[in-house]
């Protein structure tokens, strides 16, 4: 018996084509035990469905902010509470820009703002993106 409680890991999902690599990640973080929520972009939208994330983590994936059965369940900031964790994988250009510049107009960046855990980044861009 494991007396250690599970990581819980909030995914933040943001759009670029590395957005289906983050099923992967939901598996892996599974397998060792991880609790998650996933918390997808508008930008993520063409690429990944909530479906894939659904099955793989056992829970709603979350995109609008402002959705009112959402948010009378678990609201961004329960959210930002519930996780010891927030990764952002893969991280576009446009969502490391508004993380930078504190702007909360959409869920994954107000829970970011409104956490005390931990936030990891993983960058996904093209090459010269990256270098401006």
């Amino acid at each position: 018996m494991n007396a250690n409680p599970p990581l819980r890991v909030l995914l933040g999902v943001t759009g670029g084509i590395a957005a289906y690599k983050s099923a992967e990640l939901v598996r892996r973080l599974r397998e060792r035990g991880a609790e998650l929520h996933v918390v997808r972009t508008d930008g993520a939208r063409p690429f990944v469905t909530p479906l894939t994330f659904q099955a793989l983590s056992g829970r709603t994936v979350r995109s609008d902010l402002w959705d009112e059965a959402a948010e009378a369940a678990m609201g961004h900031i329960e959210l930002a509470r519930w996780a010891d964790r927030v990764v952002v994988a893969p991280a576009s250009a446009d969502f490391l820009a508004r993380l930078a510049h504190g702007f909360a107009g959409d869920l994954l960046s107000t829970v970011c703002l409104a956490t005390e855990a931990p936030i990891a980044v993983a960058p996904a861009m093209n090459r010269l993106m990256w270098a401006n």
